[in-house]
């Protein structure tokens, strides 16, 4: 685990899509550093169980808040939740995908795609930037994902969503740098996370071995204390996102989902909302 500055990005913190993978595990690393979490997702009881493990191992306190963030008036539930606490970090990781051809998904699950993977970080992070920018310090965590800015086969919408997340981040770290606030873009590797299964993905086809969670996680608040803009998790990932040409990697990751697709259409996978 890295350890966050208390003092800096306490004494809570917000994470969305608490509810599993990558969000859970931000959720309970922040915790380690003493921080109050603030849970966020759809699913009530799961939320439930994270908090009371978490409040068990280190002794924080919790809330959860149980909305579809896709839903219009998502921001004053979350507001009138938490308008009492001081918050000093955001983690704002919620997102879904649906891999397909895009000609044949209906367009309803485009647009919620994009609601909730960029209409939700935009509008979070521009509340609690301002919050954060009044007090002097804090920091938000945007989560990405590897490859997004190059396209990627099959999953097209989903990756142009998370090309402006990065883009978003990327502007704004520059610009929050006076206020005292660190902003940092996560974008994740493959990743040991249900959202694979979910997927239909062969772990044993990937060109890389999904990494660990906590893993995954540690960099991206390592990334944070650091104020990098942008983070790619995985030395290896590093390594050949900086040496393999972006239409070599499209026409891997292509290849991959679609032998996934032939296995049976996903569903819609909204395992980190």
């Amino acid at each position: 685990m890295v350890s966050i500055d208390k003092t800096k990005f306490g004494p809570w913190a917000i994470v969305t899509g608490a509810s599993s993978g990558i969000g859970r595990e931000f959720a309970r690393q922040v915790a380690a550093s003493g921080l109050n979490v603030v849970l966020v997702a759809r699913r009530s009881s799961l939320l439930e169980a994270v908090g009371q493990d978490i409040a068990q191992e280190f002794g924080v306190d919790y809330r959860t808040i149980a909305v579809d963030l896709t839903e219009d008036g998502f921001l004053a539930k979350i507001e009138a939740a938490t308008h009492d606490l001081d918050i000093g970090l955001l983690i704002s990781n919620a997102g879904t995908g649906v891999p397909g051809e895009f000609l044949h998904i209906n367009p309803d699950v485009l647009l919620h795609i994009v609601r909730l993977n960029v209409i939700t970080h935009l509008m979070l992070t521009h509340h609690y930037g301002q919050k954060m920018a009044r007090r002097g310090r804090g920091g938000i965590v945007l989560v990405s994902a590897m490859g997004a800015t190059a396209g990627i086969p099959y999953m097209a919408n989903d990756a142009a969503t998370k090309a402006y997340i990065t883009s978003l981040g990327q502007g704004l770290h520059a610009e929050f740098q006076k206020s005292g606030v660190n902003m940092t873009v996560v974008l994740p590797g493959p990743t040991e996370t249900p959202i694979l299964d979910a997927f239909g993905f062969d772990v044993s086809t990937m060109p890389l071995k999904p990494m660990p969670v906590a893993r995954c996680v540690a960099e991206g608040l390592a990334a944070l204390n650091a104020n990098r803009a942008t983070h790619l998790t995985g030395r290896l990932n590093r390594f050949m996102a900086a040496l393999i040409p972006s239409a070599i990697t499209r026409k891997v990751n292509g290849r991959m989902i679609a032998r996934g697709l032939t296995a049976g259409q996903p569903r819609v996978a909204h395992l980190n909302q």
